[in-house]
């Protein structure tokens, strides 16, 4: 797909998104999924001994044979506290990109990763980086706040372009962008990371379609058990190879390979409100 062709679609996404006037929130009324459940506004982050792993006495977190220490816990649920403030607008956004883009929008209620999730991944940033900060470990997770847009193949090309370059649109920045729909082995999708302009939380968007998103979810547990430090590298190994036969299974969608993130757009007219 050429520059000027992806532009064009975006333009035209974001003509119809002006039409949604300064509330991104103010979907058309099929856009509100009766499965979707948004978080109570205002509600406290989950404390360190809200998860099923618990706090142990001096303040710190425990599981799965990782460990933060108190004062690394209570900066970890600092950011948590963080992350939520900044999900409803973020989540405004999402919403009204999937429904632009005519996009399935599939987990929201899961759009706030698990404190226990977050600082298992955290402890096991810690553990694999001797002498790193927990700051240095927050500051690399882009996946506190996710979100997973899905089409049908022969719709998935121009509903990623149109959904990112109506984020972009936005304010949103790219900080990462996954496309492993060319790869020979491994994980078939597009997983993007972005930067709201107002709060600067880091947020993940992936793209997926219906037989990639299955491949996910099924390949999940064998991800996790791949992950823990208590995994030998021959069972790693034997985790992978199953992995790859799955994923191997998923068709890829023409021209997904070629995806890009959005080019900036100097003239780029901005929606409000920010995130």
């Amino acid at each position: 797909m050429t520059r000027q062709h992806r532009l064009g679609q975006g333009l035209a996404a974001l003509t119809a998104a002006l039409a949604l006037t300064t509330a991104p929130a103010a979907l058309p009324a099929h856009a509100a999924d009766k499965t979707v459940k948004p978080l109570p506004h205002g509600a406290a982050a989950p404390t360190a001994g809200a998860g099923h792993h618990g706090g142990d006495p001096d303040g710190g977190w425990e599981g799965d044979g990782l460990r933060l220490n108190a004062e690394d816990n209570r900066k970890v649920d600092a950011y948590i506290g963080r992350a939520r403030a900044a999900e409803p607008r973020i989540s405004a956004q999402v919403r009204a990109a999937a429904d632009l883009s005519q996009a399935e929008l599939v987990g929201f209620d899961h759009r706030l990763k698990s404190p226990d999730s977050l600082k298992r991944k955290v402890a096991t940033d810690l553990k694999e980086h001797p002498g790193q900060k927990v700051e240095e470990a927050l500051a690399r997770l882009t996946d506190a706040v996710r979100y997973t847009l899905q089409w049908p193949d022969d719709r998935y090309v121009s509903g990623v372009t149109t959904a990112t370059e109506v984020l972009s649109a936005w304010g949103n920045e790219t900080t990462k962008w996954r496309n492993t729909w060319g790869s020979e082995k491994g994980y078939r999708g597009l997983n993007s990371g972005w930067r709201a302009p107002r709060s600067r939380q880091l947020f993940e968007v992936q793209f997926h379609t219906p037989a990639s998103k299955w491949a996910q979810e099924v390949t999940h547990k064998l991800y996790e058990e791949q992950r823990l430090p208590t995994t030998t590298p021959e069972r790693k190994r034997e985790l992978q190879a199953q992995q790859d036969a799955i994923f191997a299974s998923v068709a890829v969608p023409d021209g997904a390979p070629a995806l890009a993130p959005p080019a900036p757009l100097p003239q780029r007219p901005t929606l409000a409100p920010a995130a």
